[in-house]
């Protein structure tokens, strides 16, 4: 019953289809300014490393990785990893995307709150995220007190799972924020180029805004099971 329920339809469809146009947004934005090279011919590593040597931290690392726009900061071994399309890249979308990396090295630098906060969840996420729609699905199985409580137990793993992805809004958006003004101050683009840069990384945003939303749903949606089951 639980795999064919038709509100599911109801709770999944609206989020599953904008985090379809987001992933859209960002490949047609990306592909598009890939092809308009900056004005100081500068590359995508080349902005990191700019940004990072004049915001104090030219300790941060910056590597060559495998994929498409894998592009990420590892905080852990204080490492900004720029994938094969931005490293050497000399685009406005990839010095966009580069800076936008680096914006996350200059949050750990100044111990930004949200930063701190999901690195502190992802132990609890990796469990929650795989752990959780399984007890939860158990319970559902179970009657009595033992299918409530293991019910119960799995939305709260899940749930931590939706907190992250909300607290990943703010630390993106900001990392965002951070590029753009710095592109600009520091010369890396021009203030004309600016088009290209947000339009990649405001379709990337929207991309977290959709995980965001199908995280909350899928939570709503377990607890709307309880309320009936209850």
């Amino acid at each position: 019953m639980f795999y064919f329920d038709p509100l599911y339809l109801i709770y999944a469809l609206p989020p599953m289809l904008l985090g379809l146009w987001a992933q859209f947004r960002v490949k047609a934005a990306f592909n598009k300014y890939s092809q308009v090279r900056t004005r100081t011919g500068m590359s995508g590593a080349e902005a990191a490393r700019r940004i990072l040597e004049r915001g104090g931290i030219p300790q941060v690392t910056v590597e060559a990785t495998r994929g498409m726009l894998s592009d990420h900061y590892d905080p852990r071994h204080k490492a900004l990893r720029l994938s094969e399309g931005v490293y050497n890249a000399t685009s406005v979308a990839a010095v966009g995307v580069a800076a936008h990396e680096a914006g996350h090295a200059l949050q750990d630098k100044t111990n930004y709150f949200p930063l701190q906060v999901r690195s502190l969840m992802v132990p609890a996420v990796s469990i929650g995220s795989s752990i959780g729609p399984i007890l939860f699905m158990a319970g559902l199985f179970l009657a009595g007190t033992l299918g409530t409580t293991l019910a119960w137990a799995g939305i709260i793993l899940f749930g931590s799972t939706a907190l992250f992805a909300l607290v990943t809004l703010p630390v993106e958006i900001d990392a965002s924020r951070r590029a753009k003004a710095l592109l600009v101050s520091q010369g890396i683009v021009s203030p004309a180029e600016m088009q290209g840069v947000s339009a990649v990384l405001d379709a990337a945003a929207l991309t977290y805004v959709a995980a965001a939303a199908q995280a909350v749903m899928q939570l709503v949606y377990f607890l709307s099971i309880m309320n009936r089951r209850n």
